[in-house]
């Protein structure tokens, strides 16, 4: 039975807004206007969504909607309740119409005759990886377990994330904060107290002359400076869009000491977490490896997976074209080879799941930590320039007198 998007009027004139299901959207007029409901319009659910695909500002499903969706999913499967009354019992859980939207549209192909995961891939909204262990779940028989494991790996991401976007929170206020400060000196304390040296400027320190040239600088040129900024970052957006910047972005980045290591640590961590739940799942190695290179967001060792997936499928060992490529660590190389040599290698790399998740996590913790006193460090620098611009002329005054 297809869904419906309904927009209504109630007896005091305020509008509602809801999904309903029935066989047409006649029959959802009708249930209106017995619920003293003026509709005002119905329009099908699919119809929504492609609509909404097709725009430039189109809402997806976010990570906490994600694994939220997916743990009640999991409850309710396991309780052995059908799955097109668990999909519909999830989406009235949700407090978000898209989210709603979304979830009647499943219920509605899964009605129909598809599968769960054939629904949620044309929905468009949903990661490969999630669609993947599904329809490994659905061709298996255990359709509950696996949502239960994925319901743990999207939880999992979930937390990660939240601690990261937690813990950059304080320097990236304090990064703001000390811009400000240091701008505002220069614009305008700084001219104030150097202004009783403009006249005799060939006997000022040069320290105190450039300074007074930046505070020059930016207060009559700091419309255009701003201006040029942002035009600077809007090119540079735009050129990483592009393929080519894409690939020189993760270039540079895999070769830059701390963030090289950072961004091989947390890819490695994905690839593992994902070859970890899909071979569990079911899905063959080939097919996991290509998911698994999908799911990385640099495209360098995106393209070194997919190399290592086509040797796979030529006969060739995983561990030893993981360790050619240089960009996975070695004791999770070694794990997967023991794994492959002894049959269990899905349980190595959950195992190696762990461990790099651990250590990204540890790393993280560490820049971030690291990160707080550098700031203050630069700033107590700027300040101390400032101050050693102002004070010598002062010195070299008293020194002549």
């Amino acid at each position: 039975m297809p869904a419906y998007q309904f927009t209504a009027i109630d007896a005091s004139g305020k509008p509602q807004k809801g999904v309903l299901e029935g066989d047409s959207a006649r029959q959802i007029r009708q249930q209106l206007r017995d619920k003293a409901l003026i509709p005002v319009s119905v329009d099908p659910v699919e119809q929504k969504e492609k609509h909404a695909q097709s725009g430039w500002f189109q809402k997806g499903i976010n990570s906490y909607d994600l694994a939220l969706m997916t743990r009640q999913l999991s409850v309710l499967v396991a309780a052995a309740i059908p799955l097109e009354e668990a999909i519909r019992a999830v989406g009235k859980q949700s407090e978000k119409a898209h989210v709603q939207n979304l979830l009647m549209s499943v219920r509605s192909k899964v009605l129909e005759g598809h599968s769960l995961a054939n629904g949620l891939q044309q929905s468009g909204r949903f990661p490969e990886l999630y669609i993947a262990t599904i329809a490994a779940g659905e061709r298996s028989g255990h359709l509950d377990l696996i949502l239960d494991q994925l319901a743990d790996y999207t939880e999992n991401r979930f937390a990660m994330q939240k601690k990261i976007q937690g813990a950059m929170i304080y320097p990236i206020i304090l990064m703001l904060m000390s811009f400000a400060i240091v701008m505002g000196l220069m614009t305008y304390v700084v001219p104030d107290i150097v202004k009783t040296f403009d006249q005799d400027k060939a006997a000022l320190p040069w320290i105190t002359v450039a300074l007074m040239k930046a505070s020059d600088f930016i207060r009559a040129a700091w419309p255009f400076v701003l201006a040029g900024g942002a035009f600077a970052i809007f090119l540079l957006i735009r050129f990483l869009r592009t393929a080519a910047g894409h690939y020189a972005f993760d270039r540079l980045t895999l070769k830059l000491p701390l963030f090289g290591k950072l961004s091989r640590g947390i890819n490695a961590a994905r690839f593992a977490s994902t070859l970890s739940i899909l071979t569990k799942s079911g899905v063959p190695l080939v097919d996991a490896l290509k998911i698994g290179a999908a799911v990385s967001n640099n495209w360098i060792i995106r393209d070194s997976v997919n190399v290592a997936a086509e040797k796979v499928t030529e006969g060739g060992n995983l561990a030893t074209q993981l360790e050619r490529s240089s960009y996975f660590p070695p004791m999770m190389v070694q794990m997967i080879r023991s794994g492959e040599s002894s049959g269990e290698l899905d349980r190595m790399l959950e195992r190696a799941s762990v461990m790099q998740d651990r250590e990204v996590t540890t790393l993280i913790s560490t820049l971030l930590a690291l990160l707080e006193p550098l700031m203050l460090v630069l700033m107590a620098s700027i300040v101390l320039v400032i101050v050693i611009a102002v004070m010598l002329p002062i010195v070299n005054m008293n020194n002549m007198i």
